[in-house]
């Protein structure tokens, strides 16, 4: 069994910075692909940043492009989203998914194959 489980996340100001984490542990993911999605109170998931598992193609949400980076360890097993430049419109939880499918596959929703509980994100104004 595959387990996500992410940290990191808390209270900060707009403008400042926070670095999220999400570790996996079970059998390897080799191949998969790493997510970070996010959804807000009565708001859709959205796809907040997508990595390949070779780490050479990555892709991000318009509203967070130039602010947010992601990236992953696999030695370590763990994928990060490192958040600058935060704005209150990013407060959210955020949780990591694992999927073999590409970025364009996710973002509409649906599904994912493995995902993590989430880490709440709160950016005060």
């Amino acid at each position: 069994q595959v387990q996500l489980v992410e940290s990191g996340g808390g209270l900060v100001e707009a403008g400042g910075s926070l670095k999220l984490s999400c570790a996996t542990s079970g059998r390897t993911l080799s191949g998969y692909g790493m997510g970070w999605f996010r959804q807000a109170s009565g708001k859709e998931r959205e796809l907040v940043a997508h990595i390949r598992w070779s780490g050479g193609i990555t892709y991000y949400a318009e509203s967070v492009k130039g602010r947010f980076t992601i990236s992953r360890d696999n030695v370590k097993n763990t994928v990060y989203l490192h958040m600058n430049r935060l704005k209150p419109e990013d407060s959210a939880i955020y949780y990591c998914a694992a999927d073999l499918r590409p970025a364009e596959n996710l973002k509409g929703g649906g599904d994912v194959e493995f995902r993590g509980q989430g880490t709440l994100v709160t950016v005060s104004s």
